[in-house]
Parts: structure tokens; C-alpha cells; sequence
């Protein structure tokens, strides 16, 4: 019988759960609906990046440019809107989106084109991007005061009691949901990731699924670059620095396996939630943040045991199947 609900989804939202209890014990306000609601929209971006990553770790890829994409996009409209000020906020989000798509494609075609390993591209072009950033900037800031009150107005615009930050989040998990369950391109970026071989001989282009793969991260990273310069109203060299990792964590905490073909849109979300919540926690019950890392790296190394004890697991299961037909 098939589960409704995965198992690592499960074990995860049971986590979740937990650790929000424990904290609610100490800090009944923690749970409180404004405080939840609060701790949604902090975690919004990871949830949207974490997305865009996802698809590109099933592939069998990994991108490690998405921080430096989302901070360099971030200063561009940042800097844009010092200059016109009176742009409309869809143009300004369309030039992130493009942007942004456009620094994945430049990770994709060298990933396609030159067959370059991944984490070596997107590690080269996460150091240029934030060169490029200093250059274009000159290492100054883009405060708050230089910012239009429309620009740093929107991702704060409160609709239903949630932040328009945290209803695109909400919305790209739809989309993302539906894309991969319903769509050609979701079931191509599967078969990619579990079985290259096969996944040709069934006429799919390895190489193509890969490059729109890193695009749709890259547009992700550019919405995100906007989104967040304008909710925090500051746009600097060193944005989101080491977010990256972050991204990557809540996707195998999430039970996206880093070998690709596995993993779920719901997955990754509670990823991002699960480091949304030990973010937000570690304040409250008066813990160090530096624990933060250590307990994003407990729970990485925990995520890749328990998919690597699932994996032969499963193999074990082909192995007497195949016996069974002998």
C-alpha cells in the first residue's frame, strides 16, 4: 500500500513538530499565529531557492552560484531603482527574473556545451558574479533612503494576513508541484537524474534538461535577488554570503539525494522550514547561533544516512525480486 505521506516527508514534519513544541514549553509565544507567520516569511527565500536547487540536484547537478546570482541581481535592480525611480514594480521584477535566468543559462551551457563538472562551473562563476557586483557597485552600499517607497514596499505588503514575500513562496511550491508531477520537462528532470543512459534511449537530452534546469534556478535566485534587497532594504557586496550552503542543506535534509532522480517538491519545502525554525529558535531558548551550523550539519550528515540505508534497502528488495523470477 502506498504511503499518503513519505516517509522522510513524515520523520521530517514529526521534527518540525517536535522542535517546535520544545520551544513553545520554554516560549508559549513561539507558537503563537503573528510569531509562526513571522518565521514563514524569514524562511521564504530559502524555500525559493531551495526549489530552484532541487531541480537541479535531481539532475545530477548542483549550483553554487544561486547566493552569488541573488546578490548581484539584487544590486542591479537596487541600483536601477536609485536611477528610476519611478520603474514599475512588474518591470523590476521581470528584469530580476531575467537576469537571473540568464546567469543560470551561462551555468547551463557550460555544463552542456563544455561538459565541465558542475560544482567547478558554479563555483567559478559564484566567485565572478560577486566581482562583478563590486565593480558595477564600487564596493558602495544602496541604503534604504535611496530606495522608492514602491520598491522596498512590495515583498512587505501584507494580503490575507501573510507578507507578498510568503505568498510567492506559496505560490512557487504550487507551480513547482504541478511542473513536476504534471509536466513533461518535471518527468524528463527525473529521468535525467535517475538514469542518464536510459533517459536517452527514450529520446531526452540529457544535456538540454540540465541547462533548463540551472536556468530555473537562476530565475528563482533573480526573483529572490529582488525580494530580498527590498525587504531588507540594503543592497552590499556580501549579500547572502554563504547562503548558498543553506540552500543546499535544506535540500538533503529534505531527502534530495545529492546522486539524483530522488526527491519531492514537499521534501525540500520542509527542508527550508526545518532551518527556518532552528534559525528562529536558537534566539529564543538563548543558544549560541554558531549552533546553527552544527545542528545544519548534524542533520545533513543524519539526511544523507538514512537516504544511503534507503538506497540499499532498495536494493536489497530488486535483488530478491529478481531471485523470486528465477
Amino acid at each position: 500500500m502506498k504511503r499518503f505521506i513519505p516517509l522522510r516527508e513524515a520523520i521530517l514534519g514529526a521534527a518540525i513538530l517536535t522542535l517546535t513544541l520544545l520551544v513553545a514549553s520554554r516560549f508559549p509565544g513561539f507558537i503563537a499565529p503573528s510569531n509562526l507567520a513571522n518565521v514563514f516569511n524569514d524562511t521564504a527565500p530559502l524555500i525559493i531557492l531551495a526549489l530552484g536547487q532541487m531541480v537541479v540536484i535531481l539532475t545530477r547537478c548542483i549550483d553554487l552560484s544561486v547566493a552569488a546570482n541573488l546578490a548581484l541581481t539584487g544590486m542591479a535592480v537596487a541600483m536601477i531603482n536609485v536611477a528610476l525611480p519611478g520603474l514599475p514594480i512588474p518591470v523590476i521584477l521581470a528584469i530580476a527574473v531575467l537576469m537571473g535566468a540568464f546567469m543560470g543559462a551561462i551555468n547551463g551551457l557550460l555544463v552542456w556545451k563544455l561538459s565541465i563538472p558542475p560544482i567547478v562551473v558554479t563555483l567559478g562563476t559564484m566567485t565572478i558574479f560577486r566581482g562583478i557586483i563590486f565593480l558595477i557597485s564600487d564596493g558602495k552600499w544602496v541604503n534604504s533612503h535611496e530606495m522608492s517607497p514602491a520598491f522596498t514596499g512590495f515583498p512587505r505588503t501584507v494580503l490575507l494576513g501573510l507578507p507578498v514575500l510568503s505568498w510567492v513562496a506559496i505560490l512557487t511550491v504550487i507551480v513547482f508541484g504541478i511542473m513536476m508531477a504534471r509536466t513533461q520537462f518535471g518527468r524528463s528532470i527525473f529521468a535525467v537524474g535517475g538514469n542518464p543512459h536510459a533517459a536517452v534511449y527514450t529520446g531526452i537530452d540529457v544535456g538540454k534538461t540540465q541547462f533548463w534546469a540551472f536556468v530555473t534556478s537562476g530565475a528563482l535566485a533573480g526573483l529572490t535577488g529582488y525580494l530580498w534587497v527590498a525587504r531588507y532594504a540594503v543592497a552590499y557586496v556580501d549579500i547572502a554570503g554563504g547562503f548558498e550552503l543553506e540552500v543546499v542543506a535544506a535540500c538533503v535534509i529534505g531527502g534530495i539525494s545529492i546522486a539524483g532522480g530522488i526527491g519531492t517538491v514537499g521534501g525540500a519545502v520542509l527542508g527550508a522550514i526545518f532551518l527556518g525554525v532552528v534559525k528562529n529558535a536558537l534566539p529564543v531558548v538563548d543558544i549560541s547561533p554558531f549552533w546553527q551550523l552544527a545542528i545544519s550539519g548534524s542533520a545533513i550528515l543524519i539526511a544523507v544516512a538514512f537516504n544511503a540505508r534507503s538506497g540499499r534497502n532498495k536494493g536489497r528488495i530488486i535483488l530478491k525480486s529478481a531471485e523470486a523470477t528465477q
